[in-house]
């Protein structure tokens, strides 16, 4: 598995392939391992400073930088697009440290940095995900102290958090969450998925690929590792759903089976087009 690559002394060029010193990349693979042994839980480490701004997704950077090996094939997309300011200038800061191959094609990358969505393609267990997390903390919502949540995980005390999704059932008539559901990690911790839209939380469960999560900020790192169940919390008699966008398409592949994004145009119309724009590409073409 590519942990092992991770740790072989090696494997990846020393001094300063990749930005980070070597102390900082050991500080890193240390809870990566950590959070792949102990899927859904928050492992603390030495958030480094970088040269973008904090928002910019320095967890997920950071991530990234630490495993990389210079035959990878990076993707990086920002809300399913890999045009934008933010997706474009962390690849060219991967391309200038690390000299990495860049790509759009889902497919063809073996690391897959992402913000806020989770790719329309299937994933393989040769390729890996990480996400950019503003917030680690599930249960912020529910309590602002950080001693406190501490306590509530280790105790596997989520009553609170199930409260919240019941007091809205009862103002509204149904769970409005619609980004950062919480799900509960291999039957023990609840997790933050980070802010994908519920389209995508199904996509965690089972999957072949391993799922990290970075929060610079916060200096947290946890994990779904592959074939790890992913269950959203729900209750009998109101189950989890995702987003219904029954009867809209595409207007530029047609695609009626993808997370769709809502466009205001020019003269007024409101029109639809795939989130994910190297998926739609590919069926474009």
């Amino acid at each position: 598995m590519r942990v092992r690559e991770w740790m072989d002394r090696d494997t990846a060029p020393k001094g300063t392939f990749a930005f980070l010193d070597d102390g900082a990349k050991k500080d890193v693979r240390r809870a990566l391992l950590k959070a792949v042994a102990i899927p859904g839980y928050q492992v603390p480490y030495g958030s480094r400073e970088m040269p973008l701004a904090r928002g910019w997704g320095t967890g997920g950077i950071q991530i990234t930088l630490s495993m990389l090996l210079p035959d990878d094939v990076v993707k990086v997309i920002d809300q399913g697009c890999d045009g934008s300011v933010n997706a474009v200038n962390i690849k060219k800061f991967y391309e200038r440290t690390a000299r990495v191959k860049i790509t759009t094609d889902t497919a063809l990358a073996s690391v897959i940095q992402t913000r806020h969505r989770i790719p329309e393609e299937k994933m393989t267990d040769r390729q890996i995900l990480v996400l950019q997390v503003p917030y680690p903390e599930a249960l912020r919502e529910v309590e602002p102290s950080e001693a406190q949540t501490r306590r509530m995980h280790a105790e596997a005390d989520y009553g609170r958090m199930w409260l919240h999704l019941y007091e809205d059932i009862v103002r509204f008539g149904e769970i409005r969450i619609a980004y950062r559901y919480p799900c509960t990690v291999n039957g023990r911790h609840v997790m933050d998925p980070s802010p994908i839209p519920r389209w995508d939380v199904p996509k965690l469960h089972m999957a072949d690929t391993l799922f990290l999560f970075g929060a610079g900020r916060e200096r947290r790192i946890y994990a779904v590792p592959p074939h790890t169940r992913v269950e959203p919390l729900e209750f009998d008699d109101h189950r989890f759903r995702v987003e219904d966008f029954s009867g809209k398409a595409c207007a530029r592949c047609g695609a009626t089976d993808t997370f769709l994004d809502e466009i205001l145009m020019p003269d007024g119309t409101r029109t639809h087009f795939c989130s994910d724009s190297g998926h739609c590409d590919k069926r474009r073409a």
